[in-house]
Parts: structure tokens; sequence; C-alpha cells
């Protein structure tokens, strides 16, 4: 019998090359890019051909952790577990985690280790190589995944193919994994035949992965042992213990383990791979037009070759334009060249390092409750645009230094405001003032649209004081 295959998806990553589109509160595995479902529900989804797939492990930064599990829920399934990093720490504790946990359950079986912000085109060949290197984990190798490289790639890690397994077996003991090349190393690379790209798809037993950690990263190991020793559960959700995890060293399953190890071996893959680091990269999957360019959204081109053009809230028009990236979002236009494409994470960090808003947050910001969006803001004063889900219900909370006004656009409302309770109805409004306790709930069945104009001296998302909240949520918003 083949082995059983445990898929752990890994969704902690931030896109920050992928910037408007991907922020850190929103990333690029939970937006849908290539297809109507998101790179997060296209990963889960790779695996339903594949016989003996259990539910799968999800790895996921505590902070997106209302918006993975809804992404799960829409596909129609259910995780076997979903595993909160309270900060990420890299890949190797983030399998650590999820490792400890089915060791915890008595299991070791192979796990299929996948981040879920990579696309892959052609899912037989993938579905192929994987049942190879779920053969060749079962004997106790750590196996990894060598993207067959069709160009001279910069972006990329490599890795060097050692002696072969076997005849007739497409399998290879790792000689070296390689840093990102220049372009002349990266032509050599191509012409050799003898390296892959690094695709950071992984296969291998629980057992085996704590094992070699130990051996190379026994400080990792350790520090991820107390984080699951001191674990809660929380509703759907494994909490790693926030002091230990916070004490983890940072470390890729590459530079922790795989570089180190004996026991590790390279499967080659041509599935049409792409971890779409950045926009040049995205540009390539998406189906172009005929002179070359990429189009989304409301968009018009004139004299325009090889360019990628997004539109998200407004008209774009573009005139004479050739290798360029124009993406358009509610509240930043990104312009840039695409051979500057990988760049694009310096502006991120530089709004990081002003204070800025933008590299963190869209203008539409999601909740467990639904969502709030920004549409007007002045000294003393923002609106925002509410959508409460059927059932959802935001925290008994109070503000110190701002009052609101709630006005119901569709929908119904159940309204507490201190003492009282009562129910709103389309277009019936109420006013909370600073320091009273209150709540927002949508009793119905529809969604609740609500209009909420705040006013005060202070107006921030920190200024709130939680007393009760059905998705225990304490520090965050």
């Amino acid at each position: 019998m083949p082995p059983s295959i445990q898929p752990v998806v890994l969704s902690g990553g931030s896109g920050s090359r992928l910037w408007p589109l991907s922020r850190e509160q929103y990333p690029k595995q939970l937006l849908a890019l290539v297809s109507d479902r998101t790179l997060l529900q296209e990963t889960v989804r790779r695996l339903d051909a594949l016989t003996g797939a259990a539910a799968p492990v999800v790895v996921c930064n505590e902070a997106h952790r209302f918006m993975v599990a809804e992404q799960l829920r829409q596909l129609g399934g259910s995780p076997a577990h979903i595993i909160l990093e309270p900060d990420g720490r890299n890949t190797a504790p983030a399998l650590t985690l999820a490792a400890l946990t089915l060791q915890g359950l008595g299991q070791d079986p192979v796990m299929l280790v996948m981040p879920a912000d990579h696309v892959i085109q052609d899912n037989a060949v993938f579905l192929q190589v994987v049942r190879l290197g779920a053969e060749l984990a079962e004997q106790g190798r750590l196996v990894t995944f060598g993207i067959v490289p069709d160009v001279a790639e910069t972006g990329y890690g490599y890795i060097k193919k050692g002696a072969a397994l076997g005849a007739g077996l497409d399998a290879w003991q790792v000689a070296a994994f390689v840093e990102k090349p220049d372009t002349a190393t990266a032509g050599q690379y191509l012409q050799s035949g003898q390296y892959l790209w690094n695709s950071g798809i992984f296969m291998m037993r629980p057992s085996v992965w704590l094992e070699e950690l130990q051996r190379h990263r026994p400080d990792i190991a350790r520090a991820c042992q107390d984080a699951m020793a001191g674990a809660v559960a929380d509703g759907d959700f494994i909490r790693a213990e926030r002091a230990a995890f916070g004490a983890c060293p940072s470390d890729s399953i590459d530079y922790a383990v795989m570089e180190k190890t004996a026991r590790a071996v390279v499967v080659p893959m041509d599935a049409g791979w792409s971890d779409i680091g950045a926009w040049s990269a995205l540009s390539r999957i998406i189906p172009q037009d005929s002179a070359g360019n990429v189009i989304r959204g409301d968009v018009m081109a004139h004299a325009t070759r090889n360019t990628t053009l997004m539109a998200g809230h407004r008209f774009l028009a573009v005139v004479g334009l050739e290798d360029i990236i124009v993406v358009e979002t509610a509240d930043a236009v990104l312009v840039a060249h695409r051979d500057h494409a990988q760049a694009v994470k310096d502006i991120v960090a530089r709004l990081k390092s002003e204070q800025r808003d933008e590299y963190k947050i869209h203008r539409k910001v999601y909740r467990p409750w639904g969502s709030y969006e920004g549409v007007d803001a002045g000294p003393g004063f923002q609106v925002k645009r509410l959508i409460v889900n059927p059932g959802a219900a935001l925290s008994l909370q109070l503000h110190h230094r701002r009052a609101e006004h709630w006005v119901v656009v569709n929908g119904t409302a159940k309204v507490t405001r201190g003492e009282e309770v009562f129910t709103l109805m389309q277009n019936q409004s109420t006013y909370i003032p600073p320091q009273v306790k209150h709540r927002l709930e949508n009793p119905g069945t529809q969604p609740l649209e609500m209009i909420e104009v705040q006013s005060g001296d202070y107006l921030g998302e920190d200024d709130i004081v939680r007393f009760e909240d059905i998705y225990n949520r304490c520090e965050n918003p």
C-alpha cells in the first residue's frame, strides 16, 4: 500500500514583493491571483486526487487565523489542525510545530510540506512526483523537490544534484544548496543540467525531521517543544505558547536541516511551478493579450507592450508603455519597471520604517465578524463602512477618546449601549458616547451594512478596551 500522506501547509509569509495587493495583514496566500480561489485554497485543493491524503495541518500567523479558517471553511471540508504562530519564526520552527503536533497524537505519517503561496499549473505531474517522494520519505529520507529550470533565473536558490539514487529512479542525493546566483552563474547552472531551482516543498516523516533537527539545531527543537508543551486549544485553533515560541531562533528548513543532513534527496519536478516571488513572475503565469500585456480590471491600454496592468477600484488608462508594472488599489498605486520588480520589497520596508499603514493593511480590513473600510477621514473624524456577517458580533467594548455614530444601511442591528439593548432597522441610527460600553451584533440571516462616523481627539484602533469577545481576542483588534 502507498504510504499515508499528511499535508502540512505553511501559511506564514508576507509576500512583500507583491505589494500593494499583498499586505502584512492580508498577504498573498489569501489573495485570488490566478483563479477564483485564493492561493491557500488552491494549495489545499491540489491534493484532492491524491489517494491516502489526510485533511491538512495548517500553520499560520495568529493575526491571519480567522481569514485562514474562513477560506478553508469555504472549501467545504475542515482542516485536521490550524496551528498558530504568535510571531513569525520562518519555516523550520513552523514545520516543527506541525511535526510535534502529529507526534503528540501518536502519528508518524509522511508529511508533504507546502508553502501556501505557490502556483503549480500541471497538477498531474505534481502528484506523480509526490508519490515518488512519499516512497523515499517512507524510507527515512528528507525529500525536497527541485524545479527543472527553463531560464537563467537569478531570483531563486538552486540545488545541485549529486549521485543518482538508482537506475531508472528520477531522484538524486543533494550535493549542495546554492544561494541566488548572478546572471552569468545562473546561465552556467542552466547549461550544465546539474542544477534545479529550490522549490521549498518537502516530504519527510515527523520522527525523521525531529531527529535531524535535534542533531543540527537543538535550540530550535527545544524552543518548539516548550511552545507546544504550553499550547492551548482555542476553538478551531492550537495556540503555541507565546513566550516559549518567541524565544525560538528564526531559521528556514533549508538552513536549519537540509543543508546539513546526510539524508537529503531531491526529486526533479517540471509542473509549471512558481512561487510568485514578484510581479514579474506573476506576469508569466496569467494569460497575456496579443501585445504581451497582462490586464486585470477596468483598464484601457494604447500602444503598450509587455506590461502588467491591474486596476482594483478605478479606471486605469495607459499610453505608450513597455515592460512596466502598474497596480492600482484603493489606497496605493505601484508603478515599476519589470527589471526592478524584486525591489518592491524596499518600498515596503520604507513604508514600515516610516510607520505608514499602507505596508500593513488595505483600506478594507477583515475581522472575524466581517470587515470595515475607510470611506473618509479628516482632523477629528473618520467614516467607515462596516459589514457584519449573519450571526456575528463585535466585542463588548468601550473607547476612551472617541464617540461613534452608527447608521444602518441594510439589515438589522442589535445594539448594546450601556445598560440598554435595542434593535435598529434600515435608515435608523444611534450615538455611542466615549467611555460607554457597547456592542454591535447581526441577529439576521443577511449581512448587516453600517456607516460608522467616529469623532474625537484620537481615532486609533488601539483605543479599545474589551470586556467580552466570542472570538477570544485579547490584544489584537
